[in-house]
């Protein structure tokens, strides 16, 4: 089976190496709702795309609905969120919940809607088997189907629940990042291990590229991306540190001038 179709849609998304990918994520609505830097939908996705950001994530909904925000000459690589979860709920303040995730398209949705890649969640850690157990069923079965249609498979790496005091530890990091990568996936989104050596280490462990995601707004975001190309991963995956930014344009020109290899 060839994977020229991935190659090709990956090379949409990804950069080549030296220069990282400036990835912004826009799906925290459908978990957390409007919240602040999300109201304006359509405006903010003209904003990232006027910026030339690399790729953004999104879920199917507002594919549809701002599709026009897409000029022919300057459309980044999209990627579909096909997946939902409580994680973000039920762990919430150390609450224990139920754990509960699904799934909310198909590849060939995504592939209908015109994405690039598409991601979705594997959370470990919980402390419930058989939570777990469905992530990687479900994980395993969508990779599955991105082979068969040439699709790239990110998947969001994460440790969360009662078994994890630091979702940053490396050993956390470095035991969920190989799981997806086991599974089939083509790249990783995850947490930044707290410094350069430590994401090194997982970096040089994971034999496909690593997003490091940006988190909660942030101070020392700009760090955040030094330390990440430093340590030899593909990019960044940021969202309320772009949309919730005083200045959203001037954070990109930053980002983007670090992943250049520019900025200092």
């Amino acid at each position: 089976m060839s994977d020229f179709g991935k190659n090709i849609r990956l090379n949409r998304i990804l950069n080549e190496p030296g220069r990282g990918t400036l990835v912004v994520a826009f799906d925290h609505a459908l978990v957390l709702g409007p919240i602040p830097g999300t109201e304006d939908a359509g405006g903010q996705i003209s904003r990232f795309v006027q910026a030339r950001v690399d790729a953004l994530l999104l879920n199917l909904g507002l594919i549809q609905r701002c599709n026009a925000c897409f000029p022919r000459s300057a459309t980044p690589g999209i990627i579909a969120r096909i997946d939902w979860t409580t994680i973000w709920t039920s762990l919430s303040r150390g609450e224990r919940g139920v754990l509960r995730s699904c799934m909310l398209a198909s590849v060939e949705d995504a592939l209908r809607h015109g994405a690039d890649a598409v991601l979705s969640y594997l959370v470990v850690g919980t402390g419930d088997g058989n939570f777990e157990a469905e992530e990687i069923a479900r994980n395993a079965q969508l990779a599955r189907e991105c082979e068969r249609l040439g699709m790239p498979l990110m998947i969001e790496t994460l440790a969360r629940g009662e078994e994890v005091e630091n979702p940053a530890d490396l050993q956390w990091i470095k035991r969920h990042t190989r799981i997806a990568t086991e599974l089939g996936a083509d790249v990783i989104k995850t947490d930044y291990a707290g410094s350069v050596a430590a994401m090194r280490e997982v970096v040089e462990s994971c034999p496909i590229p690593i997003l490091v995601l940006g988190g909660s707004r942030s101070d020392g975001a700009l760090d955040i991306v030094r330390s990440v190309m430093e340590a030899g991963a593909a990019g960044v995956f940021f969202g309320r540190n772009v949309f919730q930014a005083d200045d959203m344009a001037g954070f990109l020109r930053q980002v983007r001038s670090i992943l250049n290899g520019e900025g200092k």
